[in-house]
């Protein structure tokens, strides 16, 4: 049975539409909603963070059925048996690490009681601080893991794309092969 050249499209398209949420996701909370304070001037924001996190959770179970149930290329081979350790573990924690970040998020706002406030529009107010619940610890952890190993795997894609010129960005839809 012959691999093919390039990923299933339906793969290809979840991968860049799965990168370009989590990197949004990540902006959006890293760099606003953490700094907002919990009034109901938040409510619209987080809502928006909560269905969009919940969106990739799904996306993400479904990628994953799609790559175990679709052909897949040869794996990319980086020259090095250690630095293809390396890329195989950082694609496996990148799966792992995005899961994490969504499931956190649904711990913090089931805890929190986020799905009544902010979706059932029960007019409590939002909590003073989500520090107080130990899950928004992990929840920001898994972040900034997550953006190590998206930079991870952006740089590896470039040695490879650039300095290998092995043409790998052609198999997640980018090139000619």
């Amino acid at each position: 049975m012959e691999k093919p050249n390039r990923y299933h499209l339906a793969l290809i398209a979840l991968h860049w539409l799965l990168a370009f949420l989590i990197i949004f996701m990540l902006l959006v909370g890293l760099l606003s909603l953490k700094w907002m304070p919990n009034n109901p001037a938040k409510l619209l924001p987080l809502g928006f963070h909560m269905a969009m996190g919940i969106l990739i959770l799904v996306l993400m179970l479904v990628r994953i059925v799609v790559r175990v149930t679709t052909k897949k290329p040869e794996p990319a081979t980086a020259g090095n048996r250690f630095l293809d350790f390396i890329g195989k573990l950082t694609h496996y924690a990148l799966y792992l690490f995005a899961i994490l970040m969504a499931v956190s998020g649904i711990g913090v706002a089931s805890k929190a009681g986020l799905f009544t406030i902010v979706f059932g529009a029960s007019g409590a107010p939002l909590p003073v601080d989500f520090f107080v619940y130990p899950v928004r610890y992990a929840h920001g952890y898994i972040a900034l893991i997550l953006l190590a190993l998206i930079v991870l795997h952006f740089a590896a894609a470039m040695y490879h794309q650039f300095f290998r010129k092995d043409k790998l960005l052609s198999r997640m839809g980018i090139g000619r092969d």
